[in-house]
């Protein structure tokens, strides 16, 4: 419980009095939403960045300054994080009043365990509501335009109708926003199939436009397109579906769900898709993946692909093949579903019959990626290039990765078995 200090990563004889926790772990702690990781914020009347300074020295934790101005410092723990604020304004109550919605306007005293709560945010958490404390300050900060669809996604919340206007007309101020801000808010919107239609409504009401310049209504389908499609594959192969939920890498936080929904708010050009993804501050893991599954994406359409046309999907997909699989089922579910009559809106509740027809076009590809001994999709050299060279007495050069091609390629069709045979297939290429 965010309220038993007991569980917090430091002691509270080391607070003052006053000291307030506040934000996200008081809403939280409220609605009794636990957290594996610790985020606490806590408001001090004066000397934050002392306090906050000498409580990591005190633990030998890792040191922030996040701003000098504002005496903002952060505390580094091995499982919690710490900021410490110096309070706005000369009450408790002035700082609240600057904060962006009410739920988040909640105080908590660890040394009275009173709750001040000036605005209500109390009762919008019971209701579910997302409400602005005012327009001024949403405008003050325009990322928490954003963060207000992010945060009803998050709570399973609904945003009030007067704030939800006010976000429409504040909309244009959202370009002020550093891109790597924005790309934090949009990340978790991508990673679950809850965020999609708080993405679609963030485009409706024009937050996307500075960012997604080729997002489109149709390209809004296509997200949720691929939440259906990832049930789908999920329900028929269910080590597919762990692997869409694994990060691309270990410290970059984008799934490879993610990566599938990126490539549809982006340019479908892989190298227009590429100068965007760059300039939203994405890594270039996230970029490659995006731009693969946007070069290979046509090639899972062929029908009745030949072994070599298989092998070089597969090398060249490599571990993007899962995000590349979800955005194909995704996109044949849609283009059934849009040959018909249906309002647009509608194309993406696709039949059973034709979510059958999208997974057992791709069925074979699939079980061959989930297949480790599958020699097309995971092919075992018999040779090296270094052996190639020395067996054949030639200089290394590109002709040795495309005589390893045709090796794998006849590996897996069975014309070869041994180092021996993969020479002599070698050789009898060149001689040709």
């Amino acid at each position: 419980m965010l309220f038993a200090p007991e569980n917090w990563p430091f002691s509270l004889k080391l607070l003052p009095q006053p000291a307030y926790l506040v934000g996200g772990a008081v809403r939280d702690a409220i609605l009794g939403r636990t957290r594996e990781y610790l985020d606490l914020d806590f408001v001090i009347p004066f000397k934050a960045v002392k306090l906050a300074r000498a409580i990591a020295h005190h633990y030998k934790a890792g040191f922030v300054l996040l701003d000098a101005e504002r005496q903002i410092a952060r505390v580094v723990f091995p499982h919690a994080t710490a900021d410490f604020a110096q309070q706005e304004g000369n009450s408790l109550e002035v700082d609240l009043h600057r904060r962006d919605f009410t739920i988040n306007a909640i105080a908590y005293n660890p040394h009275t365990q009173e709750i001040i709560d000036p605005l209500q945010g109390c009762v919008d958490l019971e209701r579910g509501i997302l409400r602005m404390v005012s327009a001024a300050n949403l405008e003050d900060d325009p990322l928490r335009l954003m963060r207000g669809y992010r945060q009803a996604a998050q709570l399973g919340f609904t945003i009030e109708p007067a704030t939800q206007a006010a976000i429409r007309s504040l909309a244009s101020h959202i370009s002020k926003v550093a891109a790597e801000r924005f790309r934090v808010e949009i990340g978790y919107l991508l990673a679950h199939s809850q965020g999609t239609p708080w993405i679609t409504s963030a485009w409706e009401d024009g937050l996307l436009a500075p960012f997604f310049k080729n997002a489109t209504s149709e390209s809004l389908l296509k997200l949720a397109a691929v939440d259906n499609a990832a049930a789908l594959i999920t329900e028929n192969w269910q080590q597919l579906g762990v692997q869409l939920q694994e990060y691309v890498r270990d410290r970059i936080k984008t799934t490879w769900l993610g990566i599938a929904k990126l490539a549809c708010l982006v340019n479908p050009d892989p190298q227009l898709a590429e100068i965007e993804l760059q300039k939203l501050t994405y890594s270039r893991a996230e970029t490659r993946g995006v731009t693969t599954v946007l070069k290979l994406l046509p090639q899972l359409q062929i029908v009745d692909m030949s072994l070599r046309e298989q092998y070089l999907l597969f090398h060249n997909a490599d571990i993007v093949f899962p995000a590349m699989a979800v955005l194909a089922v995704a996109v044949d579910n849609l283009v059934e579903a849009m040959s018909g009559d249906k309002p647009l809106h509608t194309a993406v509740g696709t039949t059973q019959e034709t979510k059958a027809r999208s997974c057992q076009v791709l069925a074979p590809l699939i079980n061959r990626y989930l297949n480790p001994d599958d020699l097309v999709a995971h092919p075992t050299p018999v040779v090296t290039g270094k052996e190639l060279i020395i067996a054949l007495d030639i200089p290394a050069s590109p002709i040795i990765g495309q005589l390893l091609t045709e090796i794998a390629v006849a590996q897996a069709e069975g014309k070869i078995l041994t180092p021996t045979e993969a020479i002599a297939f070698a050789r009898h290429l060149l001689d040709g």
